[in-house]
């Protein structure tokens, strides 16, 4: 069983950074999965922001989120990291962490895996 917690969200202004963090509860084999950031907005479906690989060299942004945000991880501490810059209120939603034994290409195209609880961001103009 895989448990993910999200944390790092909250209410911002235009223009500024936050940066999330899911810790994973996956035990030594953290480092097998690619990783990734969803977000839904209120009466949206669920989209991809960004996935990274179990090595972390291969990565994946929307095209919306491309310059702005930065995903990383740290496999020694089995968490991994969405560094989002320049925020703008379309950023706002739920921000939600997957993992799963596939490409990070593949979670980026809905790979079906583990989803985290979710943390809110809220951006206002």
């Amino acid at each position: 069983q895989v448990q993910l917690v999200e944390s790092g969200g909250g209410l911002v202004q235009a223009g500024d950074s936050l940066r999330l963090s899911c810790a994973a509860s996956t035990g030594r084999t953290f480092g097998r999965y690619a990783m990734g950031w969803f977000r839904q907005a209120p009466g949206k479906e669920r989209e991809f922001v960004a996935t990274i690989s179990w090595t972390g060299d291969s990565i994946y942004y929307a095209d919306s989120v491309k310059g702005r945000f930065t995903i990383s991880r740290d496999n020694a501490k089995n968490t991994v990291y969405l560094q989002m810059n320049s925020l703008k209120p379309e950023d706002t939603a739920a921000y939600y962490c997957a993992a799963a034994l596939a490409t990070s290409q593949a979670l980026a195209r809905g790979y079906s895996g583990y989803w985290g609880q979710g943390t809110q961001v809220t951006v206002s103009s």
